[in-house]
């Protein structure tokens, strides 16, 4: 087979800026495609030229149509204990010396929004509701997937307890680290969908999210904030850290 001759493009700054822009909206354009389960970790929706406004666009149309694939009774996989990855790794958009050390002896989580009851909840509280267990697999758009024990209160049950709104359309949550999230009621209902207090059946350690975090296996890793404060209902589109710079918001299953 013949040797293949190749041509160096010498280009000018400003064609190199063109050149990056488009291989990031291309990347961001293959991610969307496939419902933000792509890495697309660095990406940005917010230039605020027409290209951008399509992937935007695309990114809402990804949302719709993952929304209407998913079904309540559709469960992600389970798995056995030997199964669980060690050592867990950390995750979260600091580095691990950041993570927020909570005073424990006075947390209470807040709730709010169309709900009955907004009494806030301690951690005994939360511990004397129904509790569940599973071991499944967190999936991050960075690329890499781990295996991990987590037990607490389906959010089904909380929602119930407090009296939410269950036809409303989001759930959303507030952090101890300035992370926010929300999830589609529809995913709030599922049954492997918890507010989780433990790992590896112990309480959850800081790296992992004590003293709550919301445990969804299915959907991506970002969609599970940690160190939740407050928990809310409502009508409105509450967004979330990720998905306000470009991640698809809904990016389950």
């Amino acid at each position: 087979m013949p040797e293949r001759k190749h041509t160096r493009l010498v280009l000018e700054p400003a064609q190199r800026t063109t050149l990056a822009n488009a291989r990031r909206r291309l990347l961001l354009r293959g991610g969307l495609t496939l419902g933000g389960v792509a890495m697309l970790t660095g990406c940005n929706l917010q230039d605020g030229d027409t290209f951008d406004k399509v992937l935007w666009a695309m990114s809402r149309w990804n949302d719709k149509v993952q929304a209407w694939l998913f079904r309540e009774n559709r469960l992600a996989p389970t798995y056995a204990a030997g199964d669980i990855t060690k050592p867990f790794p950390f995750n979260a958009f600091y580095p691990e010396y950041s993570v927020p050390d909570i005073d424990l002896s006075d947390y209470q989580l807040e709730v709010s929004g169309l709900v009955a009851d907004k009494t806030p909840w301690t951690l005994e509280g939360l511990r004397r509701l129904p509790q569940a267990s599973q071991i499944t697999r967190l999936i991050c758009i960075e690329g890499w997937s781990a295996i991990g024990q987590w037990g607490g209160v389906p959010l089904k049950t909380f929602l119930q307890r407090i009296g939410a709104d269950l036809t409303a359309r989001y759930v959303g949550f507030k952090c101890a680290d300035r992370y926010y999230s929300s999830i589609d009621m529809a995913t709030a209902l599922h049954p492997q969908t918890i507010l989780a207090l433990d790992f590896g059946g112990e309480a959850l350690p800081p790296d992992f999210g004590n003293p709550l975090r919301l445990r969804v296996p299915t959907k991506l890793g970002f969609k599970n904030p940690k160190h939740i404060m407050a928990l809310f209902v409502t009508n409105t589109y509450p967004g979330g850290y990720w998905e306000d710079q470009g991640y698809n918001w809904f990016s389950g299953i």
